[in-house]
């Protein structure tokens, strides 16, 4: 073959790249590589079993498709049917968007989902608790399981979105996959020392929530790259109130030269007393419930401190801490019947693009302030008290708000 030849091969390949790694992955069992004949070789998806899943919450449609109940949302648990339902979106230049969950969806998750929805042909939603991004003495064993809740919550959001035209498509498929199909080599442990393939993303991973969950960083990376590389997606969505794993994210898509956009959805509050939702709130209770706004309360007031002109590191946290210092005086003037105790892990003010802490805000880049507390459990329950799920355990809290540079978002 003649040098331009060869060139020419080179550059068709080169443009082909992605088409071509998903050919490959299934040019041994699915010979057809037309769209109409992917869709039709597709009849069968090999069911997984998983302690996420009951068996009453799926539904086979004609031909042995598994889907949501009542629905036309796709339900794939092995990478294969993943890249088997990819396929035919990527030919036909379709734009697929993920949402990577743990389940226990609450509103923030789902208005993730619809601007997803509204910015893509289609929308897959995983649902899969990482055991890898849990420490040893962590809460993976008590996460909450609400597969059913999930699934109810996400087949309604489906019927909202089909029956809204401003959206450019709708929720397609679940990846629900098991732990022994993310790890095929074997779940390699949750130790800091542990042996495996692993993604890390330093020095960023190793701030704060990176210095008190060590392997955290390492497991929501981890995972995000293989997510990626199941899916395909040209978007992926995350929410705003885990801002640190929002950078590590932009990190890992860019020093890895993903063909992905980052999208990150403002933090939903609870609309009284503007507690961000989390998963992890059933484990509050209904007395620790009360003051877990406790953090959201101290960086509103160093946010506070910034607009009113307030640049320098010292003069911001102080109104942060004189909020905690408060609240904690106050509690420990009740009774043990009544009060409610916490540690305050970090409070930080940082670079918003390295999380490194900072000394000064400069105007023109803003910064991110950020905290992490620790409610610890009820002392004293009270007759009949509720102290929430799974008994009332000790449960983090993170919560965050940018500080914007004046003249309005920096681009």
């Amino acid at each position: 073959m003649p040098p331009t030849a060869n060139a020419a091969a080179l550059i068709r390949h080169t443009v082909l790249l992605r088409p071509a790694i998903i050919t490959t992955a299934f040019s041994k069992t699915f010979p057809m590589t037309t769209s109409r004949a992917v869709s039709r070789s597709c009849t069968v998806i090999p069911k997984v079993t998983s302690r996420t899943m009951a068996s009453s919450c799926s539904s086979s449609s004609k031909g042995g498709l598994e889907k949501l109940p009542s629905s036309p949302v796709r339900l794939l648990r092995t990478t294969s049917s993943v890249r088997l339902w990819r396929r035919p979106h990527l030919l036909d230049h379709r734009t697929v968007a993920l949402v990577p969950t743990m389940g226990a969806l609450h509103s923030g998750h789902l208005s993730l989902i619809r601007r997803a929805a509204r910015e893509n042909h289609h929308v897959v939603v995983s649902i899969y608790v990482n055991p890898a991004q849990f420490g040893i003495s962590e809460d993976l064993d008590s996460y909450p399981q609400t597969w059913d809740s999930d699934v109810a919550q996400l087949v309604k959001l489906d019927r909202e979105l089909a029956d809204d035209g401003d959206n450019l498509g709708r929720i397609s498929a679940v990846f629900a996959p098991s732990t022994k199909e993310m790890y095929p080599g074997g779940f390699p442990g949750q130790e800091v020392d542990s042996k495996g393939s692993f993604v890390t993303i330093t020095p960023v991973g190793e701030l704060l929530e990176g210095r008190t969950r060590p392997t955290f960083f390492r497991g929501v990376a981890t995972v995000c790259m293989k997510l990626f590389n199941v899916v395909q997606p040209e978007r992926v969505y995350f929410g705003q109130k885990d801002v640190q794993q929002t950078v590590v994210i932009k990190r890992l898509v860019r020093d890895f030269l993903m063909p992905i956009e980052v999208v990150v959805g403002r933090t939903e509050r609870d609309e009284k007393d503007g507690l961000a939702l989390s998963s992890r709130n059933v484990y509050l209770g209904e007395r620790r419930r009360q003051q877990a706004t406790v953090l959201y309360r101290a960086l509103r007031a160093a946010e506070g401190e910034y607009k009113k002109g307030g640049r320098k590191r010292e003069g911001i946290l102080r109104a942060a801490e004189g909020v905690v210092e408060g609240v904690k005086r106050e509690e420990e003037g009740k009774g043990v019947e009544e009060r409610v105790r916490f540690e305050v892990d970090y409070i930080s003010l940082a670079d918003p693009d390295t999380m490194e802490e900072i000394e000064e805000v400069d105007p023109a880049r803003g910064g991110i302030l950020s905290g992490a507390i620790k409610m610890l459990p009820v002392e004293k329950a009270r007759e009949g008290e509720d102290l929430g799920h799974s008994g009332g355990p000790a449960v983090r809290l993170i919560d965050n708000i940018i500080l914007e540079p004046e003249g309005g978002k920096e681009e």
